[in-house]
C-alpha cells in the first residue's frame, strides 16, 4: 500500500483543501502516514499571504529532499505558492516533481500518472467560474470529528493593496446553496455538530441566496448545533447578516472582522473601503444585536508610510474595541500587489520598527485578552467537546460558543455539550472541571487523530 503525507500551511481554506486532497488520494488506494519519512508521496499545500510562509515552505522542501533520496518519494507543491510561482518553482527546486494550483485538486490522479511517466508537471490554469465545481467532502473521511469546515465560496474581488489572494485564488465564485446544505446534512450523519463556512471573503457569498439566508438555512439542518464562518470583510456586514446573527442562537457569537489598521489614512492606502468610524458603527450594531459576542480581527503593523501617529490610532482602536483576539503581523511585501509596487514611494517602514510596533500591539492585546478570559473564572460555560486535551490527554478539550478554548477535567465524550466550571484562565484558554453533560452526542464519535494532515 502506497502512503502519502500532506503538510499544510496557512488558512482554514488550505486545511479544507488538504482534506479534499486526502480524499482523492484515498480513492487512488493510498493511505495517509503521520510521518514524512514513511511516505511515497509528499505534498506541501502552501500559503503565500506572507513572505515568511514561503520561507517555511522552502525549508520544509529541503528536509523532504532526504526522503526523496532515501526512498524515491515523489514531491509535489500545491496551493497559493504553487499558483504564484508556477514553472519558476520547478526551476528553483529541481527535486520537486509537480506543481499544482488550488483549482487543480480534482486533477491529482492525472497529474500523478504523468509524474510516474517521469514528466515534471505544472498545472496552474484557472477554471472558468461557470465551469468550476467545488470539491465535496466525503462524510466518511470526517468520521471522528465533531467540527468541520465547509467551503461555500472561493476567491476575492476586493483588490486590497497588500493582499496576494486575488492573484493566487482568483475571482469570487460561490457554491450553489443546495450543494452546501447537502454537504452539511451528510456531515451530521457521521457525528459533526458544528460547521464553519469558509471562503476568502465568505460574507460576499452569492450562491443563489445571500450569505445571511445561507447561515439561517444551515442552522436549520437537523443535527447542527453551531454554525461559524470566516473570513469576513467589513463592507459585507449587512443589516441582514446582523439580524441573522442576532436572531438565530445556533449561529455562534463569534465574529472575525478584520480592521487591518486604526488609521483612515492607512486604510485608504490599503484600499479598504471603509473608515474607522464606519467600522465602529457596524460593529456597534452587531454587538447590540448579539450582546456578549466575541470579536476578533487582523492587524498589519508597519504598512508602507505608517507613521507613529497612525500606529497610535491602531493601539487606541484596540483599547476601545477590546478584541477577544488579534491576528497581527508585520507588513510583508507580496508580488504583484499595489503596496509592493509603491512601497518606496509611500515610505518603507524599517523592519526593526515593524517588529517593535508588532510587539507593542500584541502586548496590549495579551492584556485585553487576559482580562476577558479572567472574567470567565467562576462561571459555567458551554463546551462542545472535541476530544482529549493536547496539553494533557487525561483531560478533555473543547470550545465555547465564543470560540474560547477550554481544557477541563471530566469524562464527556467527543460530540457532547458539557457545562464546565472555569477555575483559571490564560490569555488564550480556559481551564476547569466538568459540571454536567447537557447533551450527549447524536452519533458516537470514535476519537482518532487525523493522520493525513500536518498543519503548520
Amino acid at each position: 500500500m502506497r502512503r502519502f503525507f500532506l503538510h499544510t500551511f496557512g488558512c482554514q481554506m488550505n486545511v479544507s483543501d488538504s482534506q479534499r486532497m486526502a480524499e482523492v488520494l484515498r480513492r487512488m488506494k493510498m493511505e495517509p502516514t503521520p510521518v514524512a519519512k514513511n511516505a511515497d508521496l509528499i505534498i506541501l499545500n502552501t500559503c503565500s499571504i506572507r513572505e515568511k510562509a514561503e520561507e517555511k515552505v522552502l525549508s520544509a522542501l529541503g528536509r523532504y529532499r532526504e526522503v526523496k533520496l532515501s526512498r524515491g518519494a515523489r514531491i509535489g507543491v500545491g496551493g497559493c505558492v504553487a499558483q504564484q510561482e508556477k514553472e519558476r518553482l520547478l526551476r528553483r527546486v529541481p527535486y520537486v516533481d509537480f506543481v499544482f494550483g488550488p483549482d487543480a485538486i480534482s486533477k491529482l490522479p492525472e497529474i500523478l500518472r504523468r509524474v510516474e511517466a517521469r514528466e515534471r508537471v505544472v498545472e496552474t490554469a484557472w477554471i472558468d467560474s461557470e465551469e468550476y465545481v467545488f470539491p465535496r467532502a466525503d462524510p466518511e473521511s470526517t468520521r471522528g470529528r465533531v467540527t468541520e469546515f465547509v467551503t461555500v465560496m472561493k476567491g476575492c474581488d476586493n483588490v486590497c493593496s497588500f493582499c496576494v489572494v486575488p492573484h493566487t485564488r482568483g475571482r469570487e465564485v460561490s457554491r450553489p446553496c443546495g450543494e452546501v446544505l447537502a454537504e452539511v446534512a451528510g456531515l451530521t450523519g457521521v457525528g459533526v455538530r458544528e460547521v464553519t463556512l469558509i471562503g476568502q471573503n465568505v460574507n460576499s457569498y452569492r450562491g443563489g441566496i445571500g450569505f445571511a439566508e445561507l447561515l439561517l438555512r444551515v442552522a436549520e439542518v437537523p443535527g447542527i448545533d453551531r454554525v461559524r464562518f470566516t473570513t469576513s470583510h467589513p463592507h459585507d456586514l449587512s443589516d441582514a447578516l446582523i439580524e441573522a446573527v442576532g436572531s438565530q442562537p445556533k449561529i455562534a457569537p463569534h465574529f472575525h472582522l478584520p480592521i487591518q489598521s486604526g488609521s483612515d489614512r492607512v486604510l485608504e492606502r490599503m484600499r479598504r473601503d471603509y473608515t474607522v468610524a464606519e467600522y465602529l458603527e457596524r460593529l456597534s450594531r452587531l454587538r447590540a444585536a448579539r450582546p456578549g459576542i466575541a470579536v476578533t480581527t487582523d492587524i498589519i503593523a508597519g504598512f508602507p508610510g505608517e507613521t507613529e501617529d497612525d500606529f497610535q490610532l491602531t493601539l487606541e482602536l484596540t483599547e476601545e474595541v477590546r478584541y477577544e483576539n488579534q491576528y497581527s503581523f508585520v507588513f510583508s511585501s507580496r508580488p504583484k500587489t499595489a503596496a509592493a509596487m509603491r512601497e518606496e514611494q509611500w515610505g518603507a517602514v524599517p523592519h526593526e520598527l515593524k517588529l517593535e510596533r508588532l510587539e507593542r500591539v500584541q502586548k496590549l492585546q495579551r492584556r485585553i485578552g487576559g482580562e476577558i478570559m479572567a472574567a470567565q473564572i467562576g462561571r459555567q460555560v458551554e463546551v462542545l467537546v472535541e476530544g482529549p486535551s493536547k496539553l494533557d490527554p487525561s483531560k478533555r478539550f473543547g470550545r465555547t460558543p465564543e470560540n474560547r478554548t477550554v481544557n477541563f477535567e471530566g469524562d464527556a465524550p467527543a460530540g457532547a455539550l458539557a457545562r464546565v466550571l472555569v477555575r483559571r484562565s490564560s490569555p488564550n484558554a480556559l481551564y476547569g472541571e466538568q459540571a454536567a453533560i447537557s447533551s450527549e452526542p447524536r452519533v458516537r464519535v470514535e476519537e482518532r487523530p487525523g493522520a493525513e494532515l500536518c498543519v503548520a
